[in-house]
């Protein structure tokens, strides 16, 4: 398939993380672009301010007369979709050329240098941080989250190098050639999907072993390649670590030289891993180690990812996308190393019925470290119940008392009962959206103007 010779784009689960910013830069090349997603988001909002044409009824009148033309229309979608989708069974039934988000992104970067960044957690921040770096080489990013510094998931360059992040979600990073890439993690998760942790394990070395130039990892994972760790030996090593007023200071050896004093905003030694990670994928490439360190210092992060929605002397709010315990754990880790004083409240809405079954001992263990917490229902995303997983269940797990169950609707007044100065709300479902409504109702507050 020539994409010069594909008029129409025609996205089912447009407004997805990963959908929309490929949706964006075929915009971006001239393609006529439009969509169906369930529901209206900011992400959406955004796409439609770009002429996108979006709609969010599952019908066939509501598809455009002109993506109606198979020879010149391309359908791309989300495995998430319904298998009674009436659009995508339009589609299928009526021969159109139809690919997975995790296929066209295979097609778009095979003809480029391609940085992969894989991984269970990480990912999104370190492949943010790469396109960060790489924007100066006019590299184009597909990022799974916003980055701050462009309020966008694709850094739009040229189309000679490419930086994505690699999903292992339905084995999606498999449909990749990449020349550098970097696996962060390997944590068991998606075993809805992969049914064991070792099914998981081997598609990443699966992964690995399409890299045809250099892999990097991080030391103790069981892939071979570069390895980096923070005060460790390693290929790339981070040591001299200190925090100077919220800014990460430390020091980088490389296998063949070092620099000192690079500054890095983002708070936690996961997200130091993170740009230790970022700063090999470039190093390998190519970039200035100089260079590297100037961008580390003007990198702002990715939205959700310890996002500050309120930060006064008095409160403080966060928002994280931490839905696997791990994350969980790198959050409050950060949060204790930020305000080690503080009483920490957690809202926690978890994500999928499958991953609360799998991991409930350990999101009970992680949750259990802070010093409330605030449960949501399970979000289903793309499941259907499973008898006996709910958050009741997880919440009598939890091991310290001050739990309890909440609703959306009354969020706001428990944030505002609680004696807990800092408030991290976590999730992968429509928490997102809702720490909007509650940042903007906890601003109208005397107590927490900023």
């Amino acid at each position: 398939m020539n994409l010069k010779n594909i008029h129409n784009v025609y996205f089912i689960g447009i407004g997805g993380i990963g959908m929309s910013a490929i949706a964006r830069y075929f915009a971006a090349n001239g393609k006529i672009v439009a969509g169906y997603d369930k529901t209206p988001s900011k992400i959406t909002e955004d796409l439609q301010g770009l002429d996108i044409e979006i709609h969010f009824e599952d019908a066939l009148k509501k598809i455009p007369i002109s993506f109606l033309n198979k020879e010149k229309t391309l359908v791309v979608y989300t495995p998430a979709i319904p298998k009674n989708h009436t659009q995508f069974n339009y589609f299928l039934d009526n021969n159109f050329i139809i690919l997975k988000r995790a296929e066209i992104l295979g097609k778009i970067t095979e003809t480029t240098f391609c940085l992969a960044v894989a991984g269970t957690h990480g990912k999104t921040t370190t492949s943010s941080i790469l396109g960060h770096i790489m924007a100066k080489e006019k590299a184009t990013s597909f990022l799974g989250g916003i980055a701050e510094n462009y309020n966008s998931n694709l850094i739009l360059g040229e189309d000679k190098i490419a930086v994505v992040e690699a999903d292992e979600f339905d084995r999606s990073f498999l449909q990749l050639s990449p020349n550098i890439a970097c696996v962060t993690s390997m944590d068991a998760d998606h075993l809805d999907i992969y049914g064991k942790a070792e099914a998981l394990e081997e598609s990443f070395f699966a992964f690995a072993n399409k890299v045809s130039n250099t892999l990097i990892v991080a030391k103790g994972l069981p892939l071979k390649g570069l390895t980096y760790a923070i005060n460790d030996e390693a290929d790339y090593k981070a040591f001299n670590l200190k925090i100077d007023k919220g800014i990460y200071i430390f020091d980088v050896q490389t296998p063949s030289s070092e620099i000192k004093n690079i500054e890095f905003h983002l708070p936690g030694k996961h997200n130091v891993m993170n740009a230790l990670a970022a700063f090999a994928m470039a190093d390998v490439y190519g970039i200035s180690l100089q260079v590297i360190k100037n961008r580390l210092s003007t990198f702002k992060g990715v939205k959700r990812r310890f996002s500050y929605k309120i930060k006064t002397d008095d409160f403080v709010l966060i928002d994280d996308y931490a839905h696997h315990p791990t994350e969980i754990n790198a959050v409050e880790n950060s949060v204790r190393e930020m305000y080690p004083n503080e009483k920490v409240l957690v809202v926690f809405q978890p994500h999928l019925f499958s991953r609360t079954q799998d991991f409930v001992e350990d999101f009970a263990r992680a949750l259990s470290k802070f010093d409330e917490v605030l449960l949501l229902d399970i979000y289903p995303a793309r499941e259907l119940p499973i008898k006996g997983v709910t958050s009741e269940w997880l919440l009598d797990k939890i091991s310290h008392p001050e739990k309890k169950m909440t609703q959306k609707n009354n969020i706001i007044k428990d944030i505002k009962n609680s004696s807990s100065k800092i408030v991290v709300m976590l999730g992968a479902g429509d928490i997102g959206v809702l720490i909007n409504k509650v940042t903007k109702e906890l601003l109208k507050t005397t107590a927490y103007e900023v």
